[in-house]
């Protein structure tokens, strides 16, 4: 299997509560990562994180409506912050785009609140859809809450009933004709829409 070379967090998302933030911290100290809080005179922070390596991502948190929300890059060489990063960013419902950079190609990840919905190669100029979330269950609701055809055969329905009263008050022949045709192609568009 090709060695990472590096993990990089593009347009990284994170709307944390006050006490998320803090749980945030933790999972980063629990895991031996030391970490540099600076508090700004507008209750925003930023925050330095860094492993024993002298590896480090700064991230910043802006107060908005009672959240924490952190946006932002960064680019990680060392697995253990890449990795604390990939299960921030899942446990904490965020979006990102996440380039796994390797010899020759990047894996590119896209999360959406907390979920990997698109994973793609890019091998230069290709690119290659590995993978990519569909949600089923919704597509079925939305085409069963959907109520044209309902509604066009009840104006299929309505028109009929039209043209029949209609037909009744004629005595003509020709407009007999006229609505006997006219009925046919909408007898027949019902039938393809009740199908």
């Amino acid at each position: 299997m090709a060695q990472r070379l590096a993990t990089e967090y593009v347009k990284t998302c994170l709307q944390l509560t006050e006490a998320e933030m803090f749980k945030f911290f933790q999972m980063f100290v629990d895991h031996q990562v030391t970490l540099q809080v600076k508090v700004l005179e507008n209750g925003n922070q930023e925050v330095v994180f860094q492993d024993g390596a002298g590896q480090e991502i700064v991230l910043s948190f802006e107060q908005k409506s009672g959240l924490y929300e952190c946006t932002g890059s960064c680019r990680l060489s060392n697995t253990l912050l890449a990795n604390l990063m990939r299960k921030a960013v899942s446990e904490y419902k965020g979006s990102a785009t996440v380039n796994r950079i390797y010899p020759g190609y990047t894996m590119v990840y896209y999360y959406e609140r907390g979920t990997v919905v698109k994973i793609v190669e890019v091998k230069g100029t290709l690119l290659t859809v590995i993978y990519e979330y569909q949600d089923k269950i919704g597509l079925m609701q939305q085409l069963f809450q959907k109520k044209e055809v309902e509604q066009e055969i009840e104006r299929t329905h309505d028109q009929i009933n039209h043209l029949l009263d209609l037909r009744n008050t004629l005595q003509e022949q020709e407009a007999h004709q006229q609505i006997d045709s006219r009925l046919s192609e909408l007898t027949h568009r019902l039938f393809a829409l009740e199908a």
